[in-house]
Parts: C-alpha cells; sequence; structure tokens
C-alpha cells in the first residue's frame, strides 16, 4: 500500500512562501475513522488572511497572470492536471485519512479531478467575446472578457480536493487570483494542491491557501475588501450569510448550497437498475453529500418490490475500514456532524416514521473504536416528516410513496431545495416530461451520475445560484467590456464648435 505524504505539520502558503501562522498557532486534525492524529495544521490569523488577500491583490494588479496570453496560462492548468494525475496513489489516501471516505471513492475523485483540470485547461483559450451589430455605422463594437480579480474560494469538507478543483480550475483559467480556504477539518489535500500549483508553474501570489479552525476566518474573506468575488460551497444557512455579508461590498457570488434531492421512480422502471442507482445515490459518501437523492418517491405499483429490494441490498452494503477496497461507506467527516445524523434519526423515529433499516452506528472492532460510523439507514415516511424536508447529510434515506404522475411532480417539488434529482422510467416520453417539471439544477434520467466536467451544476432555490464545471462557470469568473472603436473618416466633433 502507498503511503500518504507527511504532513505532520503544514504551512501557509502567502504570496508563493511556505510560512507558520503569524502567531505560530496550530490546531490537530485527526482521521475520523481511528480518531488518530494526522497532523498539525497552521492556524491562520487575520493577519494572515489579510496577507494572503493582499499577496493575491498585488499579483492580479501586476497583471502577470491576468496579462498573460491565455494559451500560456492553459498550458500551467494542464500541467497541474498532470501532477495530479501523476500523484493520485498519494493524494487519494490523503483524503481517506484527512476526510474518512473509502479509498474507492477517493481514487474515483481523483479521475474527477484531473478532468476538471483539464477541461479548464481547454476553456483558457475559449472565453469568447462577441461581435456586435455596431450601433452607428461608423463604429465597430465588440466585448472581451477579462478576469473577475481576486476570488476567496470557500470549499466544504466533504469533498475537500474536489470541490477546491471546481472554483480553482476556472479561476486560475480566467486570469483571476485566489485565496483558498479549505475547511478546517479537512485541510491537507488543498495545501498539497498549493504545491502542485507552484510547481506546475503558477506564479507566486497566484494561489494562497490560508487554514484555521476558527469561525471567523471565512467571514474575514468574505468582508475583505480587495477580494472580488467568492465562490462558496456549504449549507444553506452559511450560504445566506454569505451572501448578505457579500453584499455590503458588492461581491461577485457563486453559491453551491444544500438539497434534499429526490429520486423518482415510476412503474414501468426497470426495479434493478432503479435499486442500484438509488442505494449508490443516497450512500455515496456516507451520505455526505450535496446532491444525494435522499429523498425516493415510488409509485404504488412498483413501491412493495422496490423497498423489499432496496433494504435487502443496503444492509449487504460495507460499513468500515475506509482504506479498504471493499468497504463500500466510510467514517462520517466530524463530531459535529455525526451527533446531527443522530439526532435526526431520533427525530424520525419520534415522528412515527418506520424505520426499516439501520438507525444507529456499526460495530466494528477495537481498531475503530474512536471512529464515526453510521449504518445505512431507510425510513418509510411522509411528506411532512421533517426527515423528508430537511438535509440531514448522512447515509439516512426515506421513502415515500405515490400514486400519479402529478402527484409525483408536486413531492418531488415541495421542497425548499432543488439541486438535482433522478427520475427512472422506461417511457422516455415521461422520463423527459417529468425532468422538464421539476424544479432542480440537473436531472439524471436512469442513472444516478449527473456531475461531470463540462455539464453545468448548481442549484435553483435555496440549493444557491451560479453553476459549476461548465463552460458558462468561466464568465462568472470574468467581467464584461464593450470596446466601441470609431472608424469614420471625419473626426469626431459633437458639438460642432
Amino acid at each position: 500500500m502507498t503511503t500518504a505524504p507527511a504532513m505532520t505539520k503544514t504551512q501557509l502558503l502567502i504570496g508563493g512562501a511556505w510560512r507558520d501562522a503569524s502567531d505560530g498557532g496550530t490546531y490537530e486534525v485527526r482521521n475520523p475513522a481511528t480518531g488518530a492524529k494526522i497532523a498539525d495544521v497552521a492556524e491562520a490569523t487575520r493577519e494572515d488572511l489579510n496577507d494572503a488577500v493582499n499577496a493575491a491583490r498585488r499579483t492580479f494588479d501586476a497583471g502577470k497572470w491576468a496579462s498573460m496570453a491565455a494559451s500560456r496560462r492553459a498550458k500551467i492548468v494542464y500541467k497541474i492536471a498532470q501532477l495530479i494525475g501523476e500523484r493520485a496513489a498519494d493524494l487519494s489516501l490523503c483524503e481517506v485519512r484527512n476526510n474518512g471516505k473509502t479509498i474507492g471513492t477517493a481514487k474515483g475523485e481523483l479521475g474527477a479531478i484531473v478532468d476538471c483540470f483539464e477541461f479548464y485547461a481547454g476553456a483558457a483559450t475559449k472565453n469568447y467575446g462577441e461581435t456586435l451589430p455596431p450601433p452607428l455605422p461608423a463604429y465597430l463594437a465588440n466585448t472581451v472578457r477579462e478576469p473577475v480579480g481576486v476570488v476567496g474560494a470557500i470549499v466544504p469538507w466533504n469533498f475537500p480536493l474536489l470541490l477546491a478543483s471546481w472554483k480553482v480550475a476556472p479561476a486560475l483559467a480566467a486570469g483571476c487570483t485566489i485565496v483558498l480556504k479549505p475547511a478546517h477539518a479537512t485541510p491537507l489535500t488543498a495545501i498539497e494542491l498549493g504545491k502542485i500549483a507552484l510547481e506546475a508553474g503558477v506564479p507566486e501570489g497566484v494561489l494562497n491557501v490560508v487554514t484555521g479552525s476558527k469561525g471567523g476566518l471565512g467571514g474575514w474573506l468574505v468582508d475583505h475588501p480587495a477580494v472580488d468575488k467568492i465562490a462558496f460551497t456549504g449549507s444553506t444557512d452559511t450560504g445566506r450569510i454569505v451572501a448578505a455579508a457579500a453584499a455590503r461590498t458588492l461581491k461577485r457570488v457563486t453559491l453551491e448550497l444544500g438539497g434534499k434531492s429526490p429520486s423518482v421512480v415510476f412503474d414501468d422502471a426497470d426495479v434493478d437498475a432503479a435499486v442500484a442507482g438509488a442505494l449508490y445515490g443516497v450512500y455515496y459518501n456516507a451520505g455526505q453529500c450535496c446532491e444525494a437523492r435522499s429523498r425516493i418517491l415510488l409509485q404504488s405499483g412498483v413501491y412493495d418490490r422496490f423497498v423489499e429490494q432496496f433494504a435487502q441490498k443496503a444492509q449487504r452494503l460495507r460499513v468500515g475500514d475506509p482504506e479498504d477496497p471493499q468497504t463500500q461507506i466510510g467514517a462520517i467527516t466530524t463530531s459535529e456532524q455525526f451527533e446531527k445524523i443522530r439526532s435526526y434519526c431520533a427525530i424520525g423515529a419520534a415522528e412515527g416514521a418506520q424505520t426499516l433499516f439501520g438507525g444507529g452506528p456499526p460495530e466494528l472492532g477495537q481498531s475503530f473504536a474512536s471512529g464515526m460510523f453510521w449504518n445505512p439507514t431507510a425510513y418509510e415516511a411522509k411528506s411532512g416528516h421533517r426527515i423528508v424536508r430537511e438535509e440531514i447529510f448522512g447515509p439516512v434515506a426515506v421513502l415515500v410513496r405515490f400514486d400519479d404522475e402529478a402527484e409525483a411532480i408536486a413531492l418531488a417539488n415541495d421542497s425548499e431545495y432543488g439541486l438535482a434529482a433522478s427520475v427512472w422510467s422506461s417511457n422516455i416520453g415521461r422520463a423527459n416530461r417529468v425532468a422538464r417539471a421539476i424544479r432542480s439544477g440537473s436531472v439524471a434520467i436512469n442513472t444516478p451520475y449527473s456531475v461531470f466536467p463540462g455539464v453545468p451544476f448548481g442549484g435553483y432555490k435555496a440549493s444557491g445560484y451560479g453553476r459549476e464545471l461548465g463552460m458558462e462557470t468561466m464568465r462568472l469568473y470574468s467581467e464584461t467590456k464593450s470596446v466601441l472603436t470609431y472608424i469614420g473618416e471625419k473626426p469626431m466633433d459633437p458639438f460642432r464648435v
């Protein structure tokens, strides 16, 4: 087995230099599967955060990166992809030990991360402006895309390196400079990304990485007047705070927030495929996924058969050692999230939801006695139950019955969220009709997969705004400048004096 990168003590990346926190402070990071300490991480102060933003500001204003030929930026972003691919084994294991996800999941994510950087390497030379119809005969009119400036990228703990790539790759391709703030619990692969970026040729000050466990660090970044844009992934409640704070300085904002996404299964669906897809859709990454299809809506004619198969297969999923390639459900990343899952399972029981299976942590033996794990869990519930309406963010499915297509659409849309959905039906006309009717940023038909580089990802309603992963993301890291050129033969003399 390969070994994770040695990270017993980490530093901040500010202005191209690695340095300790200004007051020398650190905090501990532990493996959520074992409870073992794996790193002392630099605890950034407000002074450190300010230094990082100012470094990004100076670098942007100097124009070395922003004005670099797009083709050259593309080569550097592509080099990042190459280096990540070469180090995928070590990065995967680092992610497993810091986050608790399974090694199989981590390896799959590393492939997607390479794809993301490769996609935006190509996008760097395709951030096109437009030639416009001239407003008057003696004019040429066109637009150009220019980088938005300094980006504050705030990344959650459930997909640490993957979601960092969704922000860093397009920001670099567009010519922006970045201050990356990973979640306090899962900073280690973001630090590795900083090292890789420097090795790939990203100029000093273009990518800065600040780590810390203090609650104010992200807020300081959002409030900083030298930051032009915030790209945030996290909870809807925090997203509202970010949006309100960013409005005070008129920052551009991209928010990818919570979800309570449905899988809608019709009577005519391939039940075996729908069961397999629904299992993955809710239990992938131990359910710690904003697009998890945690509401499984089942038409009456298929309900009993689906529930029987779903329960049988879910209880065969292997929970345990995240480094074992046979494990399918790893650890819960933080103690706060573990307790949240526990509380929602208690709420479900109190509401009268029927427990199908699970509802508690597994017995895994002494090696993982200090770890945080939760068995795959499912409830038969009603649409008004809190466990149906509120995001749990764990391996907990709720199953709800419906009778017809109109009711299915109403149930799917009966949520404050609108991030993702799956529709299962052999009637492709109905599947597409329902997909159009669901108020969601993405809908997958007869598949649980909906996230690919090149396919825009983001939410409706309380799931946020803006899109990641697509070409249109480049526009969210750019400003549009209109250029008007007078080409008339006679000099301009509007006042005729």
